[in-house]
Protein backbone atom coordinates (compact mmCIF):
# COMPACT_ATOMS: atom_id res chain seq x y z
CA UNK A 1 0.00 0.00 0.00
CA UNK A 2 1.09 3.56 -0.41
CA UNK A 3 2.20 5.97 2.41
CA UNK A 4 -0.93 7.87 2.19
CA UNK A 5 -0.14 10.71 4.47
CA UNK A 6 2.93 11.40 1.87
CA UNK A 7 -0.05 11.48 -0.82
CA UNK A 8 -2.48 14.12 0.95
CA UNK A 9 1.08 16.68 1.95
CA UNK A 10 1.64 16.10 -2.33
CA UNK A 11 -2.08 16.90 -3.09
CA UNK A 12 -2.12 19.80 -0.58
CA UNK A 13 1.20 21.05 -1.18
CA UNK A 14 -0.54 21.03 -5.52
CA UNK A 15 -3.71 22.77 -3.82
CA UNK A 16 -2.10 25.42 -2.26
CA UNK A 17 -0.46 26.02 -6.27
CA UNK A 18 -3.15 26.19 -8.23
CA UNK A 19 -5.05 28.25 -6.05
CA UNK A 20 -2.86 30.86 -6.15
CA UNK A 21 -2.53 30.20 -10.22
CA UNK A 22 -6.43 30.50 -10.38
CA UNK A 23 -6.23 27.06 -11.86
CA UNK A 24 -9.55 25.39 -11.08
CA UNK A 25 -8.83 21.55 -12.03
CA UNK A 26 -5.38 20.11 -13.05
CA UNK A 27 -5.01 17.52 -15.72
CA UNK A 28 -1.94 14.98 -14.88
CA UNK A 29 -0.43 12.65 -17.67
CA UNK A 30 1.90 9.53 -17.13
CA UNK A 31 3.20 6.36 -18.81
CA UNK A 32 5.14 3.57 -18.21
CA UNK A 33 7.68 5.13 -19.27
CA UNK A 34 7.88 8.67 -17.47
CA UNK A 35 4.99 8.59 -14.56
CA UNK A 36 6.12 11.45 -12.40
CA UNK A 37 3.10 14.02 -13.13
CA UNK A 38 0.54 11.03 -12.32
CA UNK A 39 2.17 9.89 -9.19
CA UNK A 40 2.65 13.15 -7.54
CA UNK A 41 -0.95 13.97 -8.20
CA UNK A 42 -2.66 10.39 -8.29
CA UNK A 43 -0.26 8.77 -5.92
CA UNK A 44 0.19 5.40 -8.22
CA UNK A 45 2.99 4.44 -10.07
CA UNK A 46 2.05 3.39 -13.66
CA UNK A 47 3.19 0.61 -15.38
CA UNK A 48 1.47 -0.16 -18.42
CA UNK A 49 -0.76 2.02 -20.88
CA UNK A 50 -1.87 5.79 -20.01
CA UNK A 51 -2.94 7.74 -17.14
CA UNK A 52 -5.09 10.85 -16.56
CA UNK A 53 -5.79 12.21 -13.23
CA UNK A 54 -7.69 14.65 -12.69
CA UNK A 55 -7.15 16.70 -9.32
CA UNK A 56 -9.26 19.69 -7.95
CA UNK A 57 -7.84 22.11 -5.12
CA UNK A 58 -10.36 20.50 -2.67
CA UNK A 59 -8.00 17.31 -3.08
CA UNK A 60 -10.81 15.27 -4.87
CA UNK A 61 -8.81 13.37 -7.59
CA UNK A 62 -10.42 10.79 -10.22
CA UNK A 63 -8.01 8.75 -12.13
CA UNK A 64 -8.25 7.38 -15.41
CA UNK A 65 -6.49 4.17 -17.21
CA UNK A 66 -6.91 2.68 -20.11
CA UNK A 67 -5.44 -0.66 -19.00
CA UNK A 68 -7.76 -3.32 -17.17
CA UNK A 69 -4.73 -4.59 -15.47
CA UNK A 70 -3.63 -1.24 -14.01
CA UNK A 71 -7.21 -0.75 -12.86
CA UNK A 72 -6.91 -3.86 -10.19
CA UNK A 73 -3.66 -2.23 -8.48
CA UNK A 74 -4.81 0.76 -8.75
CA UNK A 75 -8.11 -0.29 -6.55
CA UNK A 76 -5.96 -1.82 -4.22
CA UNK A 77 -2.95 0.26 -4.05
CA UNK A 78 -4.69 4.03 -4.06
CA UNK A 79 -6.77 5.30 -1.46
CA UNK A 80 -9.46 8.33 -1.64
CA UNK A 81 -9.37 8.00 -5.46
CA UNK A 82 -12.04 7.67 -8.18
CA UNK A 83 -10.53 4.82 -10.04
CA UNK A 84 -11.96 4.30 -13.59
CA UNK A 85 -11.25 2.36 -16.74
CA UNK A 86 -11.87 3.97 -19.95
CA UNK A 87 -10.10 2.67 -23.58
CA UNK A 88 -10.68 6.07 -24.59
CA UNK A 89 -9.46 8.62 -21.60
CA UNK A 90 -8.26 11.19 -23.63
CA UNK A 91 -12.35 11.72 -25.00
CA UNK A 92 -13.36 10.56 -21.33
CA UNK A 93 -11.28 12.96 -19.67
CA UNK A 94 -12.75 15.86 -22.06
CA UNK A 95 -16.48 15.18 -21.24
CA UNK A 96 -15.21 15.31 -17.46
CA UNK A 97 -14.08 18.86 -18.04
CA UNK A 98 -16.87 19.64 -19.67
CA UNK A 99 -19.42 18.34 -17.07
CA UNK A 100 -17.94 20.56 -14.77
CA UNK A 101 -18.98 23.85 -16.50
CA UNK A 102 -16.63 27.07 -17.00
CA UNK A 103 -13.40 26.40 -15.26
CA UNK A 104 -9.78 26.56 -15.98
CA UNK A 105 -7.98 23.71 -16.77
CA UNK A 106 -4.04 23.27 -16.60
CA UNK A 107 -2.64 20.05 -18.37
CA UNK A 108 1.14 18.66 -17.40
CA UNK A 109 3.20 17.76 -19.13
CA UNK A 110 0.90 19.96 -21.76
CA UNK A 111 2.88 18.52 -24.84
CA UNK A 112 2.47 14.07 -23.86
CA UNK A 113 -1.54 14.66 -23.28
CA UNK A 114 -3.81 12.85 -25.63
CA UNK A 115 -4.70 15.17 -28.74
CA UNK A 116 -8.23 13.43 -28.43
CA UNK A 117 -8.27 15.23 -24.63
CA UNK A 118 -7.30 18.49 -26.80
CA UNK A 119 -9.68 18.43 -29.61
CA UNK A 120 -12.87 17.68 -27.63
CA UNK A 121 -11.87 19.73 -24.57
CA UNK A 122 -14.73 22.79 -24.30
CA UNK A 123 -12.00 25.28 -23.17
CA UNK A 124 -8.53 25.70 -24.04
CA UNK A 125 -5.99 23.45 -21.76
CA UNK A 126 -3.61 25.99 -20.57
CA UNK A 127 0.34 24.56 -19.87
CA UNK A 128 1.11 23.63 -16.41
CA UNK A 129 3.97 21.92 -17.01
CA UNK A 130 6.46 24.29 -15.40
CA UNK A 131 3.77 24.74 -12.80
CA UNK A 132 3.73 21.60 -11.86
CA UNK A 133 7.90 21.17 -12.41
CA UNK A 134 8.51 23.60 -9.75
CA UNK A 135 6.25 21.61 -7.25
CA UNK A 136 8.26 18.43 -8.45
CA UNK A 137 11.89 20.12 -8.53
CA UNK A 138 11.03 21.49 -4.94
CA UNK A 139 10.94 18.45 -1.96
CA UNK A 140 9.29 18.10 1.50
CA UNK A 141 11.65 16.79 3.80
CA UNK A 142 9.67 13.50 3.27
CA UNK A 143 10.43 13.49 -0.10
CA UNK A 144 13.58 14.56 0.47
CA UNK A 145 14.48 11.67 3.28
CA UNK A 146 12.77 9.39 0.57
CA UNK A 147 15.71 10.28 -2.00
CA UNK A 148 18.35 9.87 0.84
CA UNK A 149 17.04 6.06 1.32
CA UNK A 150 16.89 5.28 -2.21
CA UNK A 151 20.79 6.67 -1.82
CA UNK A 152 21.48 4.26 0.79
CA UNK A 153 19.91 1.81 -1.00
CA UNK A 154 22.35 2.68 -4.62
CA UNK A 155 24.89 1.94 -2.22
CA UNK A 156 24.34 -1.52 -0.88
CA UNK A 157 23.14 -2.31 -4.64
CA UNK A 158 26.70 -0.84 -5.99
CA UNK A 159 29.01 -3.50 -3.36
CA UNK A 160 26.53 -6.02 -4.74
CA UNK A 161 27.62 -5.17 -8.68
CA UNK A 162 31.44 -4.97 -7.79
CA UNK A 163 30.77 -8.49 -6.74
CA UNK A 164 29.32 -9.54 -9.56
CA UNK A 165 31.62 -8.03 -12.55
CA UNK A 166 33.50 -11.19 -12.63
CA UNK A 167 35.74 -11.59 -15.71
CA UNK A 168 33.73 -14.00 -18.06
CA UNK A 169 30.22 -12.75 -17.27
CA UNK A 170 28.70 -11.07 -19.37
CA UNK A 171 27.06 -7.51 -18.64
CA UNK A 172 23.23 -9.08 -18.69
CA UNK A 173 24.15 -11.68 -15.88
CA UNK A 174 25.80 -8.82 -13.89
CA UNK A 175 22.85 -6.37 -13.96
CA UNK A 176 20.24 -9.45 -13.59
CA UNK A 177 21.96 -10.07 -10.18
CA UNK A 178 21.52 -6.67 -8.80
CA UNK A 179 18.22 -6.40 -9.92
CA UNK A 180 17.34 -9.90 -8.30
CA UNK A 181 19.07 -8.36 -4.33
CA UNK A 182 17.11 -5.31 -5.23
CA UNK A 183 13.73 -6.98 -5.79
CA UNK A 184 14.99 -9.19 -2.40
CA UNK A 185 14.84 -5.70 -0.96
CA UNK A 186 11.87 -4.65 -1.95
CA UNK A 187 12.52 -2.46 -4.50
CA UNK A 188 9.64 -2.27 -6.81
CA UNK A 189 11.75 0.24 -9.47
CA UNK A 190 15.45 0.42 -10.69
CA UNK A 191 16.75 2.37 -13.92
CA UNK A 192 19.96 0.66 -14.70
CA UNK A 193 22.60 0.61 -17.59
CA UNK A 194 25.76 -0.95 -18.08
CA UNK A 195 29.03 -0.50 -19.83
CA UNK A 196 32.19 -2.44 -20.80
CA UNK A 197 35.60 -2.48 -22.43
CA UNK A 198 38.09 0.16 -23.24
CA UNK A 199 38.72 2.82 -25.33
CA UNK A 200 35.84 1.66 -27.28
CA UNK A 201 32.88 2.25 -25.12
CA UNK A 202 31.71 5.61 -25.86
CA UNK A 203 28.41 5.85 -23.53
CA UNK A 204 26.53 3.26 -21.16
CA UNK A 205 23.81 1.31 -22.87
CA UNK A 206 21.39 -1.16 -21.88
CA UNK A 207 22.59 -4.89 -20.73
CA UNK A 208 24.19 -6.93 -23.45
CA UNK A 209 25.94 -10.23 -23.70
CA UNK A 210 29.26 -8.80 -24.05
CA UNK A 211 31.87 -10.85 -21.87
CA UNK A 212 33.54 -8.85 -19.10
CA UNK A 213 37.37 -9.15 -19.84
CA UNK A 214 40.60 -8.27 -17.79
CA UNK A 215 41.31 -4.48 -18.02
CA UNK A 216 37.88 -3.54 -19.07
CA UNK A 217 36.46 -0.24 -17.32
CA UNK A 218 33.21 -1.37 -16.06
CA UNK A 219 30.93 1.53 -16.00
CA UNK A 220 27.46 2.04 -14.84
CA UNK A 221 24.86 4.30 -13.41
CA UNK A 222 22.47 2.48 -10.64
CA UNK A 223 19.09 4.11 -9.92
CA UNK A 224 16.50 2.50 -7.90
CA UNK A 225 13.38 3.94 -5.94
CA UNK A 226 12.00 3.73 -2.36
CA UNK A 227 8.16 4.55 -2.46
CA UNK A 228 8.19 5.81 -6.02
CA UNK A 229 11.52 8.17 -5.29
CA UNK A 230 14.93 7.47 -7.39
CA UNK A 231 18.42 8.36 -6.19
CA UNK A 232 21.29 7.39 -8.83
CA UNK A 233 25.19 6.65 -8.34
CA UNK A 234 27.44 6.36 -11.01
CA UNK A 235 31.00 4.46 -10.30
CA UNK A 236 33.21 3.58 -12.64
CA UNK A 237 35.55 -0.21 -12.09
CA UNK A 238 38.32 -2.55 -13.45
CA UNK A 239 38.42 -5.93 -14.37
CA UNK A 240 41.54 -6.41 -12.45
CA UNK A 241 44.04 -4.33 -11.12
CA UNK A 242 43.74 -0.74 -12.83
CA UNK A 243 46.25 0.72 -14.87
CA UNK A 244 48.62 4.29 -14.44
CA UNK A 245 46.89 5.64 -17.24
CA UNK A 246 43.29 4.69 -16.13
CA UNK A 247 44.09 6.01 -12.62
CA UNK A 248 45.19 9.28 -13.94
CA UNK A 249 42.57 9.92 -16.02
CA UNK A 250 40.07 8.80 -13.33
CA UNK A 251 41.46 11.39 -10.93
CA UNK A 252 40.49 14.24 -13.26
CA UNK A 253 36.63 13.16 -12.79
CA UNK A 254 37.34 12.87 -9.21
CA UNK A 255 38.15 16.46 -9.14
CA UNK A 256 35.28 17.40 -11.61
CA UNK A 257 32.82 16.15 -9.14
CA UNK A 258 34.26 17.48 -5.94
CA UNK A 259 34.14 20.45 -8.08
CA UNK A 260 30.56 20.30 -8.64
CA UNK A 261 29.71 19.25 -5.25
CA UNK A 262 31.45 22.44 -3.70
CA UNK A 263 29.04 24.40 -5.97
CA UNK A 264 25.54 23.20 -5.06
CA UNK A 265 24.28 25.97 -2.40
CA UNK A 266 20.64 27.97 -2.09
CA UNK A 267 20.76 30.60 -5.07
CA UNK A 268 23.63 29.33 -7.28
CA UNK A 269 22.25 28.00 -10.79
CA UNK A 270 22.16 24.60 -12.40
CA UNK A 271 24.79 26.55 -15.07
CA UNK A 272 26.84 27.31 -12.19
CA UNK A 273 27.12 23.40 -11.09
CA UNK A 274 27.73 22.69 -14.84
CA UNK A 275 30.27 25.38 -15.70
CA UNK A 276 32.80 23.88 -12.32
CA UNK A 277 32.81 20.51 -13.70
CA UNK A 278 33.71 21.41 -17.35
CA UNK A 279 35.84 23.90 -16.26
CA UNK A 280 38.35 21.19 -14.30
CA UNK A 281 38.29 19.21 -17.96
CA UNK A 282 39.04 22.34 -20.01
CA UNK A 283 41.97 23.07 -17.77
CA UNK A 284 42.91 19.52 -18.20
CA UNK A 285 42.55 20.33 -22.07
CA UNK A 286 40.00 18.14 -22.07
CA UNK A 287 36.90 20.46 -22.92
CA UNK A 288 35.77 19.31 -26.01
CA UNK A 289 34.33 15.87 -23.90
CA UNK A 290 31.96 18.17 -22.00
CA UNK A 291 30.38 19.20 -25.23
CA UNK A 292 27.09 17.60 -26.60
CA UNK A 293 29.26 15.11 -28.84
CA UNK A 294 30.21 13.51 -26.34
CA UNK A 295 28.60 13.89 -23.19
CA UNK A 296 24.51 14.59 -22.66
CA UNK A 297 24.09 16.46 -19.15
CA UNK A 298 26.29 17.06 -16.03
CA UNK A 299 24.02 15.90 -13.76
CA UNK A 300 19.75 16.12 -13.48
CA UNK A 301 17.16 16.42 -11.00
CA UNK A 302 16.09 12.78 -8.72
CA UNK A 303 12.45 12.18 -7.45
CA UNK A 304 9.20 10.42 -8.75
CA UNK A 305 11.73 9.84 -12.06
CA UNK A 306 14.85 8.89 -12.72
CA UNK A 307 16.51 11.80 -14.94
CA UNK A 308 14.05 15.14 -14.18
CA UNK A 309 14.86 18.90 -13.64
CA UNK A 310 16.81 20.43 -12.85
CA UNK A 311 19.34 19.17 -15.85
CA UNK A 312 22.79 20.31 -14.89
CA UNK A 313 23.76 21.83 -17.82
CA UNK A 314 25.64 25.91 -18.76
CA UNK A 315 22.49 26.88 -20.77
CA UNK A 316 20.21 25.88 -17.73
CA UNK A 317 19.69 29.10 -15.30
CA UNK A 318 17.00 27.25 -12.68
CA UNK A 319 18.22 28.59 -9.65
CA UNK A 320 19.37 25.86 -6.80
CA UNK A 321 17.14 26.07 -3.65
CA UNK A 322 16.60 24.27 -0.75
CA UNK A 323 14.68 20.49 -1.25
CA UNK A 324 16.29 20.16 -4.54
CA UNK A 325 17.40 16.37 -5.19
CA UNK A 326 19.54 15.87 -8.18
CA UNK A 327 22.65 14.22 -9.06
CA UNK A 328 25.74 15.66 -9.90
CA UNK A 329 28.06 13.05 -12.79
CA UNK A 330 30.98 14.41 -14.74
CA UNK A 331 30.52 11.26 -17.08
CA UNK A 332 32.01 11.44 -20.23
CA UNK A 333 34.54 9.41 -23.04
CA UNK A 334 38.46 10.31 -21.71
CA UNK A 335 40.06 9.78 -25.26
CA UNK A 336 42.84 7.62 -23.35
CA UNK A 337 41.25 5.16 -21.66
CA UNK A 338 37.27 5.26 -22.70
CA UNK A 339 33.95 6.65 -21.37
CA UNK A 340 34.45 7.22 -17.53
CA UNK A 341 31.21 6.76 -14.38
CA UNK A 342 31.28 8.77 -11.26
CA UNK A 343 28.25 10.74 -9.67
CA UNK A 344 26.87 10.94 -6.27
CA UNK A 345 23.39 11.86 -5.10
CA UNK A 346 22.81 14.71 -2.70
CA UNK A 347 20.21 17.67 -1.82
CA UNK A 348 20.32 20.97 -1.36
CA UNK A 349 20.05 22.73 2.18
CA UNK A 350 19.66 25.72 3.64
CA UNK A 351 23.40 26.50 4.00
CA UNK A 352 24.89 24.32 1.44
CA UNK A 353 24.16 20.27 0.26
CA UNK A 354 24.01 17.03 1.85
CA UNK A 355 25.78 14.42 0.01
CA UNK A 356 23.84 10.66 -0.27
CA UNK A 357 25.96 8.64 -1.45
CA UNK A 358 28.50 7.38 0.61
CA UNK A 359 30.45 4.85 -1.66
CA UNK A 360 33.98 6.53 -1.73
CA UNK A 361 35.03 8.13 -5.28
CA UNK A 362 37.40 5.46 -6.18
CA UNK A 363 38.61 3.48 -9.30
CA UNK A 364 37.34 0.23 -8.28
CA UNK A 365 39.69 -3.03 -8.86
CA UNK A 366 37.41 -6.17 -9.85
CA UNK A 367 37.66 -9.37 -9.68
CA UNK A 368 39.72 -10.88 -12.79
Amino acid sequence: MKTTTLAAERRAKLATVMTAAGIDVLVAYGNGWQGDYLMYVSDFPILEGHGLAVLTPDGACRLYLDSASEIDRATSETAGIDVRFSQQIGRDVAADLKARGTVRVAAAPLAFVPFALVENAHVTLEDGTLLVDDVLMHKTPAEFDRVRKAAQTADKAYVIFREAAREGRPQYEVVAEVESWLRAQGVADNFMLIGSGGTDIRSVTPPSNRKLATGDLVITELTPSIEGYFAQICRTLVVGKATDKQKRAFAIYIEALEAGIAAVRPGVLASDVARAENDVFRKHGLGEYVTSAYTRVRGHGLGLFADSKPHILENVDIELKPGMTFVVHPNTYNPEVGYIMLGDSLGVTETGSEVFTQTPRVLFDGAA
